[in-house]
């Protein structure tokens, strides 16, 4: 085996629950991190990134990837502020660079970042999990947001189960509903209705095909800074891969990534694997798509999913979903093998269990259930590895 993959840890900064001293006796050597407290569209200065990344080194820690670096809405709607937005993002980039950080996360999600209905959905082993139901999905935008014509966004055994339900949605699960659902990445502001409802009727006349040429703008113009500077773009996939409210989805799927890798070309242009946020698509061949993009993926986020004939899913262990882990790994592996720096990964979300289960933790991002999600992995890489090791011995 040449080289492991970089073995990393999401942080969110000062104000996270889990220390980096904690963070330091899960293994780890890389972290992920981003200036969560600077507002979205605002420029990093290069002393705030420096601070940052010396607060990570004191651990002995590197700071590996930038999650994220968030691409302002005015440049994914491409109205009359975003130019100045733009100008402001290639700045931070440049800084960013300058401090040697190179490898960049962002998402281009109209709105809202990742979307669930449910952040404490009990498992029969008693531990915590994320969970997505479009029944709670759809009764929040047909009678909550009151999106105009909701309805056609769901099925028919989605609206029956609906109406079969109707009754159990109290004012107390409607608060927690819609808290949920407009809540944005921990440490950062949540939207409200009034601001939601004008965002839909933006997006409405976009579509699709806007949002699509949108990203393209983008990528196109800081195409030229990425090169100068050896950046690293990564493109963080759907979350869940399907359109949510009304808002258009553009990197779902092989068909959406295809799309944008032929449009803009050029290396800096990449890929954030997330076998989760892809993974709750029945649509998608994890495995395959590891392989069709490989040369463009440059940072990974591991985690699994179970689905029902629904299409709601919980986030599961991370060896045990619709995701065969094995195949993503084995994959994953091979790719690393052929590259002069290391991919680095994260066990991405886990279970609130044991002792966190009493604990105020970020959605997600609770230390236990992560560091098993970690340990599972660890070791599945590392019997691939000897597995090949043993291969080519023969």
């Amino acid at each position: 085996m040449k080289n492991n993959l970089i073995q990393s840890w999401r942080w969110f900064g000062p104000n996270d629950p889990v220390s980096l001293s904690e963070i330091k006796q899960a293994g780890v050597t890389g972290i992920v991190s981003a200036l969560h407290h600077i507002p979205h569209g605002e420029v990093w200065k290069y002393e705030d990134i420096i601070q940052r990344k010396q607060e990570i080194a004191k651990f002995g820690l590197s700071w590996e990837v930038v999650e994220s670096l968030p691409v302002h809405e005015s440049i994914k709607t491409n109205d009359v502020n975003a130019t100045f937005y733009l100008s402001n993002y290639i700045e931070s980039l440049k800084n960013l660079a300058k401090a040697g950080l190179t490898t960049v996360c962002y998402n281009f999600m109209p709105v809202l970042d990742w979307t669930r209905t449910d952040l404490s959905f009990t498992l029969t082993t008693g531990s915590k999990a994320l969970y997505f139901d479009w029944t709670d999905l759809a009764y929040f935008d047909c009678f909550v947001l009151k999106r105009e014509g909701a309805e056609k966004s769901y099925s028919k055994a989605v609206l029956s189960m609906l109406q079969s339900r109707f009754n159990d949605y109290t004012v107390e699960k409607l608060k927690a509903l819609e808290e949920i659902i407009c809540m944005g990445v921990p440490t950062e502001a949540a939207i409200s209705i009034p601001e939601l409802r004008s965002s839909l009727e933006i997006y409405t006349s976009i579509g699709k095909d806007g949002l699509r040429q949108n990203l393209k703008l983008f990528l196109d113009a800081i195409a030229d800074t990425c090169e100068s500077f050896g950046i690293q773009m990564t493109l963080h996939p759907d979350d869940p891969p399907y359109p949510i409210l009304g808002l258009p989805r553009i990197a779902s799927c092989s068909e959406d990534l295809e799309w944008i890798f032929s449009n803009q070309p050029k290396k800096f242009n990449g890929l954030c694997f997330c076998t989760g946020s892809l993974g709750a698509g029945p649509f998608n061949d994890i495995p395959k798509m590891v392989q069709s993009f490989g040369d463009r993926i440059h940072f990974v986020h591991l985690r699994n999913v179970k689905r029902d004939q629904f299409g709601n899913f919980f986030e599961s262990d991370h060896l045990d979903g619709d995701v065969d882990m094995f195949e993503v790994m084995k994959e994953l592996v091979q790719l690393n093998n052929l590259r002069e720096k290391p991919i680095p990964f994260r066990p991405d979300h886990g279970h609130q269990m044991l002792d966190d289960l009493q604990k105020t933790t970020n959605p997600g991002y609770s230390a236990i259930g992560r560091l098993k999600g970690l340990a599972e992995l660890r070791g599945l890489e590392l019997g691939i590895a000897r597995m090949f090791s043993v291969l080519s011995d023969e």
